[in-house]
Parts: C-alpha cells; structure tokens; sequence
C-alpha cells in the first residue's frame, strides 16, 4: 500500500511539472529535461508513468475539467454556472499550474496536431456548459426562446476569448474583471430580468468561491453590499 501511495504522489508531482513547464514553454518548446528538473524525479520514474512527452500533454489535458472543482450548490443554477467561469479564472490568475497548462495546450496555436487532439476539453466545457444552461432552462431561469445548447457554446468561446486577450494584454492580471464584462453583457441576453437582478458577477466572486472551497469562509458567500 505504501508503494502504490508514493506511485499516485510520484506521478501527481510529475503531471503538475509537466503542466507547468507546458504552461510557461507552450508543447513544442518544453522538453522532457525541463520537466524532470521541476519535477525532482528521475528519468525512468518519469517513464515509468509517461512514456512520451505526448502522453504527459494528454494526461494534462485530461485533467484539465477535473481540475477545476465543483462550487458549492446555488439557489440558481445560473450562479452555479457564473461561479464555474469565476473560479477557473481565478485559478489561471493565481497560477494554478494544472489548469495554466491545460489551458494552454488546449488554445495554443499549432498544438492540434498528429501527436493529439487537444480539442476534447472544450468539447467538455461546452458539455458541460449546456448540461447547467439546461437545467436552469427547466428552473425558469432562462428567457423561454434560449437554445441551450448554441447559448453553451457562446460562452465556452466568448470565455476562451476573454483569456487570450486578458493573456497577451495583462498576463491574465486583468482576468476577473474581464472575466466579469463578459458575463455581464452574456446574461442579459439569456437570464430572465428578475433572475438577472439576482446574480452575483463581481470581479472577486471566484476569489470568494474558492476560499469557501478551501474552508477559509467561515460564512455563506454573500453578494457584495
């Protein structure tokens, strides 16, 4: 049992290095070298668990939609859903390296290649997306002519948008309050007026959900006075 544990704590170490190594070099420019440097391990720890630079990237990528926690349950799915896209921008803006590197494999010019597809997370994104659209749709949340599934896909590529630009302009040191923007303009165009009223999309809302996530809220997150 002892051996296993330190197998799972062994590869988690490898995955995060390799996730942020892809993160800061992009898939093309990252070498195995680099990895095992962040990572601490040897070479054949490495490939015992990762035979290939691929499989690493594609270990990353898999991860990506596990990476990001579930948020605690709303009185409105909508909230829910706005508190998903808050929470992983704030964990591309703290350097979350798992996410950073997913994200980074996922929208990174060139990377869709032979080697592998790395349009499957989005794909889940906007399953994902559609799957909560569909349920505050069934709530009443949703204006009756919205289609869920093409009002999913907007959001998934309007967010991907909103963290290149926030990328190239600021390093994603602007991502909150980007990330608030869009929702903003976003759910006013699907949110029925009096659920609309209701909603939190303040810059810090992800900041908040993840200290409730990590205990250090001691109080239920309140919408900001």
């Amino acid at each position: 049992m002892a051996l296993q544990e330190r197998a799972v704590r062994t590869r988690r170490t490898i995955l995060l290095a390799a996730a942020a190594v892809f993160a800061e070099e992009g898939y093309e420019s990252a070498t195995i070298a680099q990895i095992l440097q962040r990572a601490g391990v040897t070479k054949g720890a490495l490939y015992f668990h990762f035979p290939s630079k691929r499989e690493l990237a594609e270990a990353v990528l898999a991860d990506q939609l596990g990476a990001v926690p579930e948020v605690p349950a709303q009185d409105l799915v909508l909230q829910e859903a706005l508190d998903t896209t808050f929470l992983v921008a704030h964990l591309l803006s703290r350097g979350d390296p798992l996410v950073r590197g997913s994200i980074r494999l996922t929208v990174e010019p060139g990377v869709l290649c032979e080697d592998f597809d790395s349009r499957a997370p989005l794909r889940g994104w906007v399953a994902r997306s559609a799957g909560m659209l569909s349920r505050a749709k069934a709530h009443g949340e949703l204006l009756p002519h919205i289609d869920v599934d093409a009002a999913a896909r907007m959001f998934v590529a309007a967010f991907t948008g909103v963290q290149l630009l926030s990328k190239i302009l600021t390093g994603h040191a602007d991502l909150a309050e980007r990330t608030a923007d869009m929702e903003r303009h976003l759910m006013a165009s699907i949110a029925v007026p009096a659920v609309l009223l209701q909603l939190d999309m303040a810059p810090d809302r992800g900041a908040r959900v993840h200290a409730q996530l990590c205990g250090r809220a001691n109080r239920p997150l309140a919408r900001p006075s």
